[in-house]
């Protein structure tokens, strides 16, 4: 085996490996440094993997593998994966201190499902990541397992998810049926009829995963999990991973003619709408949620374009500044308790550091040139201008959006508060735990890296890297135009002023996300269960009782069915068994007397030919030439008798 395939097997088994030894012991003090150094080799074999493309497969069932690769798209989303969850757990060694072990083995598997599905290549493999990643954000988001509600928002985004992710059995179905095989890359050259069942699965669920509409709202329940766990599922793993996959299956989209453009409306409406949910939120971290899913959109809207280089590059920056802000938001609510508004007023002066890298992440959000995601975001854009002018528009309203929301962002780390105001809103602040009043070190250091890279990641859209990165994907698509990256760059400078200086208005009817969990649950959940009730009414009141009525009836014909047997087939078994017992003495008696006697009689006759035989043996030579003779002179004379 060569060493590249060898790095790449240590890339996702080392992870997976160690992550479940740990979830499983109880190890707790030796558990973040076991973890930070798993993380740290993974790392490592990444940036080994990244560089050297290896491909690797074995057989998994009857006529499919599971195989593993790094091309030039993998090549980006790997170190990213690695990287994030490298510095999560770092912030992780100082904000998470109960059940060490557990959490850090969840994350390590967490991580591992996030690099299978970013290197799979076939259906197989990526449908065993797909249902692991699931499981371990349902773990995640329920961390803290004593509290209902957190249990309850796991549960929310499992089952969300897990009915969209239904998409990849439905995919992987009509892939056999169609003689496209497994593998992903040759799933466009399916039968016309099967390919769109394809698309259609693939579709369903990569904007579940996404958090796109109508699937946005499970993104507001995972926010009751830790921060490292936000930071990580919202920047590269679960949520990214939607629009990863559909960056991955571009060809498939395009090949059916409707998947694409689908995919270019779903994610910029989303990204329009979501952004308006981001603005009208008083929560930091559900604000970072709902920009996740607006943010997403805008990589959906890449692979429907056939963008791969804008959406690729998108999905990286928006990684390095989404989990520097939610790590952020972690912070603070680690030092002050809470993660609303009111509470976090004027808190990028309490902590320096904190609020300027923060400042970075909210200007590279709002696309803010020359931040990371100001080019990014363009690099979607300007496709989107050459191919349809409505589809622009709502992408630069979109956009427009995105500097709302981190405007308010900034405006409310910032903006100074008198001591009298300030003591009115702590006072009306609800406390979710209890503060330290204190940021560490080890808290502080993954949002100085990270903060780098909200400010030069952008580069990876700009020319000449995003003609070389264009090139190895394959991608024909152009980069961003000189126009486009100057209009959005002042729109966005010009709205971020704007919040600055007027302030940011929070439409209500935004706030609770659409009502999109509260429409789900009256049009699924409850019609769901009510047709359930019905079912087990049915159930009890006719099967049930048809079951307990025939059950009555065997039981009142089981004396008689009993009588029958003692008297008919009893008898009848006996009266038989005495007739064969009769029969067999006759036998016995016929073999004893006549058989027995004929064989006996025959054998002594048969001794008593011996003995006449045995008499004329005397051993006398003379005696033998006198009966030779006498038999020859019988034949003789027999012979004279027959003429």
């Amino acid at each position: 085996m060569a060493v590249a395939d060898l790095a790449l097997w240590l890339m996702v088994l080392l992870p997976a490996a160690v992550g479940a030894a740990l979830a499983l012991s109880r190890l707790n003090r030796i558990a973040t440094a076991v973890s930070l150094t798993t993380a740290t080799l993974t790392t490592v074999l990444a940036a080994v993997v990244a560089v050297t493309g290896p491909e690797v497969s074995v057989p998994f069932v009857a006529g499919a593998e599971f195989a593993l690769g790094v091309d030039a798209l993998s090549a980006l989303m790997v170190p990213t994966v690695t990287v994030v969850t490298l510095l999560a757990l770092i912030f992780a060694a100082g904000d998470i201190r109960d059940s060490r072990q557990r959490f850090h083995g969840l994350m390590l598997i967490f991580s591992s499902a996030a690099l299978v599905t970013a290197t799979a290549q076939s259906i197989p493999a990526l449908l065993m990541s797909w249902e692991i990643m699931g499981a371990m954000s349902f773990a995640l988001i329920g961390f803290w397992w004593r509290d209902e509600r957190r249990v309850a928002s796991g549960t929310v985004a499992f089952v969300t998810t897990r009915t969209a992710d239904l998409g990849i059995y439905l995919a992987a179905g009509a892939a056999l049926a169609g003689g496209a095989g497994f593998a992903l890359e040759d799933l466009s050259g399916s039968s016309l009829g099967w390919r769109h069942v394809i698309a259609a699965g693939i579709l369903l669920a990569a904007l579940g995963k996404a958090a796109q509409l109508p699937f946005s709202f499970w993104l507001s329940r995972a926010m009751d999990g830790p921060s490292p766990v936000s930071a990580l599922l919202h920047s590269a793993a679960m949520v990214a991973m939607g629009g990863y996959l559909l960056l991955r299956t571009q060809p498939l989209l395009a090949a059916t003619g409707w998947a694409g453009p689908t995919a270019a409306w779903v994610g910029a409406i989303t990204a329009l709408i979501m952004g308006a949910v981001a603005v009208g939120q008083r929560d930091l971290k559900q604000l970072l949620a709902a920009s996740t899913s607006a943010q997403l959109g805008f990589v959906v809207m890449a692979a429907g374009l056939g963008a791969i280089t804008g959406g690729a590059t998108h999905l990286v920056a928006h990684a390095s500044t989404k989990a520097l802000l939610f790590l952020a938001a972690g912070a603070w609510l680690t030092a002050l308790g809470t993660k609303d508004f009111a509470g976090l007023r004027g808190v990028a002066r309490r902590w320096p550091l904190v609020g300027w890298t923060a400042t970075a992440g909210a200007l590279s959000l709002a696309g803010v040139a020359p931040l990371a995601l100001w080019a990014t975001k363009d690099a979607v854009l300007a496709p989107a201008l050459e191919q349809s002018w409505p589809l622009y528009a709502v992408g630069l309203a979109a956009a427009a959006m995105s500097a709302a929301y981190a405007g308010k962002i900034l405006v409310v780390v910032w903006r100074k508060v008198s001591e009298e105001r300030r003591s009115q809103v702590e006072a009306h602040v609800d406390e979710e735990q209890v503060g330290t009043n204190h940021v560490g070190l080890g808290e502080k250091i993954p949002l100085a890296v990270l903060a780098v890279g909200a400010v030069v990641l952008g580069a990876l859209a700009l020319p000449p890297l995003a003609e070389t990165i264009a090139g190895s994907l394959g991608d024909q698509s152009s980069g961003s135009t000189l126009m486009e990256l100057a209009v959005s760059g002042g729109i966005a400078l010009a709205v971020v002023l704007l919040i600055w200086w007027t302030g940011v208005p929070e439409p209500r009817w935004a706030r609770d996300w659409l009502g999109l969990e509260s429409a789900v649950q009256a049009v699924v959940v409850h019609p769901t269960l009510a047709l359930a009730h019905r079912c087990a009414r049915f159930d009890d009141d006719v099967l049930d009782r048809a079951v307990m009525r025939g059950a009555g009836s065997v039981m009142a014909a089981a004396p008689r069915i009993a009588a029958f047997d003692d008297g008919t087939v009893d008898g009848g078994v006996e009266a038989m068994s005495e007739r064969v017992a009769g029969l067999a003495d006759r036998s016995a008696t016929a073999d004893g007397h006549w058989l027995d006697g004929a064989v006996e009689k025959t054998a002594a006759a048969v001794r008593s030919l011996g003995h006449l035989a045995r008499r004329p043996q005397t051993g006398q030579l003379h005696q033998y030439y006198i009966q030779a003779v006498a038999v020859l002179a019988t034949g003789v004379l027999l012979l004279l008798v027959v003429r």
